[in-house]
């Protein structure tokens, strides 16, 4: 979906807590899906206006959270860094979307009536 349909739609985007250590949302979602799409963490964090130092926290919030990364890194140099999801951080960004569709699909009728609210026509 494109920022410009993402802007006219009505969208559930969930925050999701499980336990005290870990919470995921679109902001960590979006970012693992830029690092995924770029394979840098600098280049992601420029991607979506962020400070590189607050992309890493994003990160190792959710590496401490499941008590495993959830991005490899390689340390530039000559050939220049990198960075991918490892299989857990393929995992949730697919849990996520999974769960994303899921509730759109649930609450479709719910989001018309706020899309009528709000004076905007469906998507």
């Amino acid at each position: 979906m494109t920022s410009k349909q993402k802007a006219s739609a009505a969208l559930v985007r969930p925050r999701i807590y499980i336990g005290p250590a870990i919470a995921i949302g679109p902001g960590k979602i979006d970012l693992l899906r830029a690092v995924a799409a770029t394979r840098s963490i600098a280049a992601a964090a420029r991607s979506l206006g962020l400070p590189y130092k607050r992309a890493w926290l994003l990160i190792d919030s959710l590496n401490v959270g499941f008590g495993r990364p959830v991005v490899d890194t390689t340390t530039g140099g000559r050939g220049g860094g990198g960075a991918c999801l490892t299989p857990l951080g393929q995992e949730i960004v697919a849990a996520y979307q999974a769960l994303e569709r899921r509730l759109n699909a649930e609450a479709a009728p719910e989001l018309e009536i706020l899309r009528k609210l709000a004076g905007r026509p469906a998507a």
